[in-house]
């Protein structure tokens, strides 16, 4: 079972995704449309998620036995996650799933292990850089593809609200909704940004045999003062 950076290629991405983005992305998703598309994780649950990635990095890197952590029902839904890593303000990894294809718990066990070990950018997180971490656990909704016209696409993006999933021509791009926030990019920015991610020219999102899809994402982040 396959993961994936958030990028192009095998959603590969050299964008730091931060914390304070994140941050404010989740406050946004505290909103009504996020409950229409998936029942969303509350504070407390969050909390847990984090619990979880340090868990799954306890254990791979530092050797450490698991820890009992208590799971709602929730985190025994398949729900796409991605876990993101960061050092002193700097990417360190980002893998996960964008669609559900296991228990959400399970989800972030595996796509954290594979953000401190897997991430190709990177050399393997070491022991010694385990409480130098941010950790970033970002959960997605189903991914939704756009109907209509290619051209019409851009109109049916919402930055600070979707994250966008391009494939086409034996391409995959994917970025989450956090870029375009910190970035400040509109719309047609962004799809042009994950088609590049893709591998693909900036305007692919406007041809007919490339596919758009948008998620949304409920993050919950460690941050150091």
């Amino acid at each position: 079972m396959a993961a994936y950076s958030a990028g192009g290629g095998t959603f590969l991405s050299s964008i730091y995704l931060p914390p304070s983005a994140a941050l404010s992305l989740s406050y946004n998703n505290r909103e009504q449309h996020y409950l229409l598309l998936m029942e969303r994780l509350t504070e407390e649950e969050g909390a847990v998620a984090i619990r979880l990635a340090k868990d799954a990095l306890s254990q791979r890197v530092a050797g450490l036995s698991a820890e009992k952590i208590n799971v709602t029902a929730i985190f025994l839904e398949k729900r796409g996650v991605f876990v993101t890593l960061t050092k002193a303000g700097e990417l360190r990894g980002c893998i996960g799933f964008p669609h559900p294809v296991m228990q959400l718990k399970n989800a972030i066990h595996d796509a954290a292990i594979a953000a401190a070990t897997e991430d190709p950018r990177f050399q393997a997180v070491t022991k010694a850089e385990l409480s130098l971490l941010d950790i970033e656990v970002t959960v997605l909704t189903l991914p939704q593809v756009v109907e209509g016209e290619p051209k019409e696409r851009v109109h049916k993006v919402i930055t600070g609200k979707h994250g966008l999933i391009v494939k086409g021509l034996g391409r995959s791009g994917l970025l989450l909704p956090q870029v375009a926030t910190e970035y400040g990019w509109d719309a047609k920015t962004f799809l042009s940004h994950t088609c590049r991610k893709a591998g693909l020219p900036g305007d692919c999102w406007m041809k007919p045999d490339i596919t758009l899809l948008t998620f949304e994402g409920q993050i919950f982040s460690t941050k150091r003062s």
